[in-house]
């Protein structure tokens, strides 16, 4: 850190409270968009850790394998819900 304001220079520093999140959701969006974006950032966790666990030797393999299941399981959890506030036309 010291290095940092070395070089850019202390006057670089904005002045922000501490702990001021970086990222944020829209405290106004629908509990639907919400539960959509977090099953599509499931899935796409479920398909990198599936990918990345056959680059793995054994042990690694089944450590990652156990991470992919775990996103697996959070999406269906997140899918049923959306079912629940959305339900499709068909059911």
């Amino acid at each position: 850190m010291a290095l940092l304001t070395h070089c850019l220079g202390a006057s670089s520093w904005p002045n922000l409270p501490p702990n001021r999140p970086l990222f944020t959701v829209n405290p106004h969006e629908n509990t639907g968009t919400l539960l959509v974006n977090a099953s599509e950032t499931l899935s796409s966790l479920n398909a990198l850790t599936c990918n990345l666990a056959f680059d793995l030797d054994t042990s690694q393999r089944a450590v990652m394998l156990g991470i992919q299941q775990m996103a697996e399981l959070g999406q269906l959890l997140v899918d049923r819900a959306l079912e629940q506030v959305s339900p499709s036309p068909a059911s």
